[in-house]
């Protein structure tokens, strides 16, 4: 290799340094080799096709602007796909830059995973910094780190599926392991059944229990099934004793899962258990920020301001009002502004009372189901009681200011993230229970108004 080569390529390093942020340059620059100039191409080595896949997608305008800029436009850029030792082995064959071939592996396809979803794109706060920082450990090394199995845990739409793809995405691209599966705990089940039908049991075993990174996306969906759960225990023993990774998530903390193996429970235990919390204002800010980025638009601070202020608990409902708000403006032709927010956003923005209390909740709610409010505190597990003390819990997190903290403190001390399950699972009861959905209306009607 030239020094006229290496020479252009530190300046093409130096220029794109400051344009993107300094743990992609770490991740997805610095990895790349500069390997000859040859006439009016500038030859660059990738660790492997999957980075090649990645680094087009995400960076490629970026290297070729700040190339372009150095040369003049006369210098093009070829890519080549290199493994750990250049010297002693040859390069496979040239791959030019945005015509990359499909015939290989598509890796997505059978990993299951969704390129989108990596680290670079997941904002960071403090309701998820811890839950970032243990996933990126088990992404630079899966099976060898503590947190195995890593199970993380939180409401719908805070981030959960995008941060344990992030794992899988990352470990492909840097050569860490290519033996990934992403799968939904329903997914896993519905494969199980079908290899059961078929008879084809020893075809489902291999493809589960020979991986390298497993990623079980909900898996309090095995609540209740008992054969799933026995087939999924044999699985993770299968996995943990080869030493593979094993990552779940789920929308509550596994103690409090119902119906499950306890056997299961307990090896949930062996590694870490995190969550991820609603994110504050400034996160919500930069989510909105980064979204917006990526579509190619500026937001107003005020309407920015106002989205953030809006919509508190879950990311999905955050970013969903961006896009309509920015696919109104688009069709109507009109500007981002704060009127056209609140406009074009006005049915979907409930403002929560500031004046109901959380004992006014607790006093209705027992008096409504004919039960001595101080059972909605104390850890009586009864069926009723339980029942009543998770529409409470609703109702507080529907009707009050109060955090879901706050809400599982007034509650015996109860973990947020038993409100959290409350609910979530009163929620979506009501879309198909008709006799829940009158309770909560009569409730409602019965609780004072602001």
């Amino acid at each position: 290799m030239s020094m006229d080569a290496q020479n252009i390529w530190n300046l093409v390093l130096k220029k794109i340094e400051d344009q993107i942020p300094k743990s992609s340059f770490h991740a997805w620059i610095e990895p790349l080799r500069c390997l000859k100039l040859a006439e009016d191409i500038l030859e660059v080595g990738v660790p492997n096709r999957f980075f090649y896949e990645f680094l087009d997608t995400h960076y490629n305008k970026t290297i070729l602007s700040a190339l372009s800029d150095i040369s003049d436009g006369k210098i093009r850029i070829q890519y080549k796909i290199i493994k750990e030792d250049p010297v002693e082995t040859q390069p496979e064959p040239v791959v030019e830059s945005r015509q990359l071939k499909t015939k290989e592996i598509n890796f997505y396809e059978r990993t299951q995973l969704n390129p989108r979803y990596t680290y670079e794109n997941f904002v960071e706060g403090d309701s998820n910094s811890f839950a970032k920082a243990t996933a990126l450990a088990v992404a630079e090394a899966p099976g060898k780190t503590p947190f195995n199995p890593l199970f993380i845990y939180g409401a719908t739409g805070l981030g959960k599926t995008h941060l344990i793809q992030a794992i899988g995405n990352f470990s492909l691209a840097h050569n860490k392991t290519s033996n990934i599966l992403y799968v939904t705990s329903e997914k896993f089940m519905n494969d199980f059944i079908l290899a059961i039908k078929r008879y084809k049991t020893t075809d489902f075993s291999r493809l589960y229990r020979t991986v390298d990174l497993l990623l079980l996306d909900d898996i309090q969906f095995f609540q209740g099934k008992e054969r799933t759960q026995m087939e999924f225990f044999h699985t993770f023993n299968s996995l943990y004793q080869a030493g593979a990774q094993i990552v779940l998530s789920s929308d509550r903390p596994p103690k409090e899962f119902d119906d499950f193996d306890k056997r299961l429970i307990s090896r949930i235990g062996w590694g870490l258990v995190t969550d991820i919390q609603p994110p504050d204002f400034e996160t919500r800010l930069a989510i909105l920020q980064k979204r917006a980025d990526q579509e190619g638009i500026d937001i107003p601070a005020d309407v920015g301001d106002f989205l953030a202020q809006t919509f508190k608990v879950n990311i999905r409902d955050l970013e969903g009002a961006l896009i309509r708000l920015l696919a109104y403006g688009s069709i109507a032709g009109k500007d981002l502004s704060l009127e056209l927010a609140k406009d074009v956003l006005r049915d979907h923005i409930v403002i929560p009372s500031a004046v109901i209390d959380i004992e006014t909740i607790q006093k209705k709610v027992a008096d409504f189901y004919n039960i001595p409010a101080d059972l909605l505190i104390a850890r009586n597990r009864k069926k009723e009681v339980a029942h009543a003390r998770q529409v409470a819990m609703f109702l507080c997190a529907d009707l009050t200011n109060s955090s879901l903290q706050s809400i599982g403190l007034r509650f015996g001390n109860r973990d947020h993230s038993t409100v959290i399950h409350a609910r979530n699972l009163i929620s979506k009861r009501l879309n198909g229970d008709s006799k829940l959905s009158s309770e909560i209306q009569s409730l409602k009607s019965k609780i004072p108004s602001p």
